[in-house]
């Protein structure tokens, strides 16, 4: 009977990743029902993704790792210098992505690098600045090994001032420095007086300011201000307009009740209104915070940080310590500037890049289809970005929301196993650096990690757990 219902009934081909064979079928009138399937990205590892997908213990530590990276509710409590908020000495900085050293160093880092030490008063000039580092005066170590995350070069010298964002859930710290503005700034390595001089007065002016504010009310719930603007076109990465405005709006009457001179507080006011990427130094520890609580869970495959420095890009997993995966960072293929080429523009660069490891960003750009007037490519491109990456995560996010999906959550929870067995790399979405330093930033766009990190990790993993994984 049921051969008979199978013979007289409509029939359906099915046909998975090969489009040549679904197209001809098309075309001949067939029901096709199509799956999208390709081979994993190394055949290598093909025994060691069946084992990772078969483990309860890895399917229990990453149910683990997500829950905590979700119920983190990161708040905005006040304001520290980094001498203090992460203890950073005298000619010691910090930095964006894995561990470099100077030698190895890109453009955009170098001259972030001779900007501080110059603000610092460690040098006489950007000449003499770089002869110290080169000499190795100065001690280099990624923001991430101090509980940190900095924007593209993400430079961080012991007095300028940090946001000092605290999970409400876990109890968890994060720190990241002020956003500087736009145009010529030390995140994209210029270093020019008036660069110096900005930086001056956020120590100065803005940040006793707003730590005044901040420690005169209730902690800002960073995580629920994301999610609303979400819901007004941002996707908080590269687009922070309504988050800055949430922000603004939040501190507003005590801004203006503050005992500060008015004249300082009217400059901060302009300064935080004509700066649409405030936000994002925010976000970006929010983030942090959120994925920290989930570091550490033995067995999880699950991407707790992903940071560029300019010359590679590093991962790290849940269930591998602190080990950092890397690959050569790619550069950023998007919308240039006038007057700038694909010659101008250097690798990928910082550590901002932890908001899609958080479910925002990228993986959020359903949420801001305008986004692509900044980054290159189509509305159509922002919806699809969003959707594949549902494939490579472990759930989606319960407060970030994507309208345009019928208001599915955000994917979120990057398995590196999924990565590699659906050769399918995470989305990011990016400033453009200038190659030289001192240049700035010359645009945005869209680039791919490096597949060998995911890759990497996971080899690192099944050696690693080798125990875990034949139970």
């Amino acid at each position: 009977m049921l051969n008979e219902e199978i013979l007289s009934g409509d029939l359906r081909v099915a046909t998975a990743g090969i489009d040549l064979i679904e197209d001809a079928l098309a075309t001949q009138g067939v029901n096709v029902a199509a799956t999208k399937w390709q081979p994993p990205m190394s055949v290598e590892l093909a025994s060691t993704l069946s084992t990772i997908a078969l483990s309860e213990p890895v399917r229990a530590a990453n149910r683990e790792a997500l829950a905590r990276l979700t119920s983190a509710r990161p708040h905005l409590v006040g304001i520290l210098p980094a001498s203090e908020a992460v203890r950073l000495e005298k000619g010691s900085f910090l930095h964006a992505g894995p561990p470099i050293e100077w030698e190895n160093a890109s453009g955009p880092l170098r001259g972030a690098l001779i900007g501080a030490a110059l603000l610092e008063g460690l040098a006489d000039s950007a000449q003499d600045a770089g002869a110290r580092f080169e000499r190795g005066e100065f001690r280099l170590e990624p923001c991430h090994h101090r509980g940190a995350v900095g924007p593209m070069a993400g430079v961080v010298s012991p007095s300028m001032p940090m946001s000092v964002i605290e999970d409400e859930v876990g109890g968890g710290r994060a720190y990241c420095t002020i956003n500087e503005g736009l145009g010529k700034v030390l995140r994209y390595g210029a270093f020019a007086d008036e660069v110096l001089e900005r930086l001056r007065w956020i120590e100065r002016v803005l940040a006793p300011v707003l730590d005044e504010v901040l420690r005169g009310g209730e902690p800002i719930d960073l995580y629920a201000m994301a999610g609303e603007a979400l819901q007004m076109g941002d996707e908080c990465h590269n687009r922070n307009r309504a988050g800055t405005s949430l922000l603004l709006r939040a501190i507003g009457p005590s801004l203006i009740e503050s005992r500060r001179p008015a004249s300082d507080v009217a400059a901060c006011f302009r300064f935080i209104t004509g700066n649409d990427h405030f936000f994002l130094n925010l976000m970006m520890p929010a983030a942090k915070v959120a994925a920290d609580s989930a570091r550490n869970i033995d067995g999880s495959t699950m991407v707790v940080a992903m940071a560029r420095n300019g010359t590679e890009f590093g991962i790290q997993l849940s269930g591998t310590g602190d080990e950092w995966f890397t690959g050569p960072s790619g550069v950023p293929q998007g919308l240039l500037f006038p007057g700038y080429g694909p010659e101008d523009a250097n690798p990928d660069i910082g550590d901002s890049t932890i908001t899609e490891t958080v479910g925002v960003g990228g993986f959020a750009m359903a949420a801001a289809p305008a986004i692509v007037k900044f980054v290159g490519g189509t509305s159509d491109l922002a919806l699809d970005s969003s959707r594949r990456m549902y494939d490579i995560t472990l759930g989606e996010h319960p407060l970030f929301r994507l309208p345009a999906l019928d208001f599915r959550g955000t994917p979120v929870g990057i398995d590196a196993a999924l990565v590699v067995r659906h050769n399918t790399l995470p989305v990011v979405n990016t400033g453009i650096a200038g190659r030289e330093a001192g240049v700035g930033q010359v645009g945005a766009g869209l680039v791919d990690p490096p597949a060998r990190c995911f890759e990497d990790a996971l080899r690192h993993f099944a050696t690693r757990n080798e125990a875990l994984l034949s139970v």
